[in-house]
């Protein structure tokens, strides 16, 4: 079962000065796959797969589920953003009092460095604070994540919590709600 999602789904697309953010697509699939597979991409997540593997497990359609948006510039696919609730009863659960909504972001290298990570989340969370005004979103990185520790300051989320998880130092934020 899917769980629902803080915000209407499927989506009106998000559009913004350069990007559009919109659900996923079959014309997505090979960007989903460079996404999973790429060293650089996964260096914070435990690694990349390897594109064989993904070859057979990626959907016709992969990232078609509430609150998952793919993050189009000129056309292509260039990364996904999602805002997910989080399951507070698992046993890992950190800081269940933080909030329930949890946002995630993925680019690929070629995009890095250009604002389009913090231009997508940034709409994605205007979005959600339309939809949902008094929800806090929490933000989980590696404290070794530099780029992604700078986004999250920009985002306006601070720091609530940092744990060891995966082998590394993990960071916790988040952002109040907006008033």
């Amino acid at each position: 079962m899917v769980e629902p999602s803080f915000l209407p789904w499927p989506p009106p697309p998000i559009h913004t000065a350069r990007l559009v953010l919109r659900e996923s697509e079959s014309r997505d699939r090979p960007a989903f796959i460079e996404l999973f597979a790429s060293p650089e991409v996964n260096s914070y997540l435990g690694g990349p797969r390897p594109r064989v593997e993904l070859d057979h497990e990626v959907p016709e359609t992969p990232g078609r589920r509430p609150g998952h948006f793919v993050v189009e510039l000129d056309g292509a696919m260039i990364g996904t953003v999602e805002l997910k609730r989080r399951d507070l009863e698992r046993p890992d659960a950190v800081r269940p009092d933080a909030g329930r909504a949890e946002l995630g972001y993925l680019l690929l290298p070629e995009a890095w460095g250009q604002g389009y990570a913090a231009e997508a989340c940034a709409a994605v969370l205007g979005r959600f604070s339309d939809t949902c005004p008094g929800e806090p979103v929490v933000l989980f990185t590696q404290t070794a994540n530099t780029p992604s520790m700078r986004l999250a300051e920009k985002l306006g989320f601070t720091e609530v919590h940092r744990f060891e998880a995966w082998g590394a130092e993990q960071w916790m934020g988040v952002r109040p709600p907006a008033a």
